[in-house]
């Protein structure tokens, strides 16, 4: 049996969203919109501001232009209630599996996030992540479709299993500052290893922060980031 518990602590990391830097398999989420679209019909991949509208309800807004009180309220009870949702559908996965582990819901920036833990019974198998996250991938969007069928909207959940996502990213990370030291002493762009859409989000808010250019080539499962100078 399950236990998942809420922090309702909003953990915001600084980044602008890349409006092309990712894509589900099934459809694609708010941090990987459809690209714009050039003159020769051609989806283009820049680092910049998100243009995505799906950012549910606008929060009020004062005079002075800052958030409301009400407002940041309403949108932190949205996003926890997705993350109860989809916890409760990954909680009953785990049981009908007679898997071990436990649910933790949290809000990461303007998203829910939802983590399979360690319990006191035992530890997260690493059958929940597969091959190169690729069951990760799949629960995630199980979840985000559950979110979906019980609110009627699309849902930007983050789904972590045993702390699979955090190690990728550290590692994804320590990767993209190697290849923007490079870029920044020779350059000349560099092209990075294949990654997942949520790992090339990762590096192009990076290369964004070091006030470089990125973008996304190739296709799935071979689709990677480009990284270019500034200029």
């Amino acid at each position: 049996m399950t236990a998942h518990s809420t922090d309702t602590s909003s953990k915001v990391e600084p980044s602008t969203d890349h409006p092309g830097a990712l894509s589900d398999e099934a459809q694609p989420e708010a941090e990987d919109q459809a690209p714009p679209v050039t003159s020769d019909g051609a989806p283009s991949e820049t680092a910049g501001p998100d243009p995505s509208p799906d950012r549910g309800p606008t929060p009020e807004v004062t005079s002075e232009g800052t958030e409301t009180e009400a407002g940041s309220t309403g949108r932190t009870a949205q996003l926890e209630r997705e993350g109860e949702i989809a916890a409760d559908f990954l909680e009953t996965l785990l049981d009908i599996a007679d898997l071990d582990g436990d649910l933790e819901v949290d809000i990461d920036g303007d998203r829910a996030a939802v983590s399979i833990v360690d319990s006191e019974d035992g530890t997260v198998t690493r059958r929940l992540i597969g091959k190169d996250g690729e069951i990760v991938e799949a629960l995630q969007e199980l979840a985000r479709l559950s979110v979906q069928a019980d609110t009627g909207e699309r849902s930007r959940l983050m789904l972590d299993v045993g702390g699979y996502r955090a190690e990728r990213r550290a590692t994804v990370l320590a990767a993209a500052k190697e290849v923007i030291d490079d870029v920044t002493q020779s350059q000349e762009r560099r092209a990075m290893s294949p990654m997942t859409a949520y790992e090339r989000k990762v590096v192009h808010d990076e290369v964004l922060k070091a006030g470089l250019r990125s973008e996304s080539e190739g296709e799935e499962p071979q689709r990677h980031v480009v990284v270019l100078p500034s200029s």
